[in-house]
């Protein structure tokens, strides 16, 4: 589904995922007894949201705890030609969470993780190694000053009932 025909989230979408938020190991039935709706209900939207990529579970792994304490921002110009083939093999760098098309002074933001300084120096070498990547510069997290959330979006979504 492409980001223009997306469908938008409503109101028992916006609980499910919040319940989620609160309880993530909860079982389709204990969400369909909490939230008052039948199972099967319940089970048909947490398989639509996790098809329409409303919901993953990517976003609650700590990397740290996975030997990777040392995130970074790389901006990235590109060859706008070779735009696919360097998103290809960017997907391919284990270290690479995501990467976003932007405007402005660069084409791409691409988040990574890294074990330490030499790692992230690797990292970014091998960035700026693929071909159609004409130059890199990269931005150390020093303190995540929010955290990544969405409860107050799904509030908002279930109070708009």
């Amino acid at each position: 589904m492409t980001e223009k025909t997306r469908r938008i989230a409503d109101a028992l979408d916006a609980r499910i995922l919040l319940e989620l938020v609160r309880q993530p190991r909860s079982t389709v039935a204990g969400l369909a007894q909490r939230l008052q709706v039948a199972r099967n209900t319940a089970q048909a939207r947490l398989t639509r949201l996790e098809d329409e990529g409303l919901h993953s579970f990517d976003h609650r792994v700590d990397t740290a705890g996975l030997g990777y304490p040392l995130r970074a921002h790389v901006l990235a110009n590109l060859k706008q030609r070779k735009l696919d083939q360097v998103g290809a093999e960017l997907a391919r760098i284990p270290e690479v969470l995501e990467v976003i098309g932007v405007s402005g002074t660069a084409d791409t933001l691409i988040q990574v993780v890294a074990r330490d300084t030499d790692d992230l120096y690797r990292i970014a070498g091998r960035i700026l190694s693929i071909p159609g990547v004409k130059r890199t510069r990269t931005l150390v997290s020093m303190k995540q000053m929010v955290e990544y959330r969405v409860t107050p979006l799904l509030r908002r979504t279930i109070a708009k009932r």
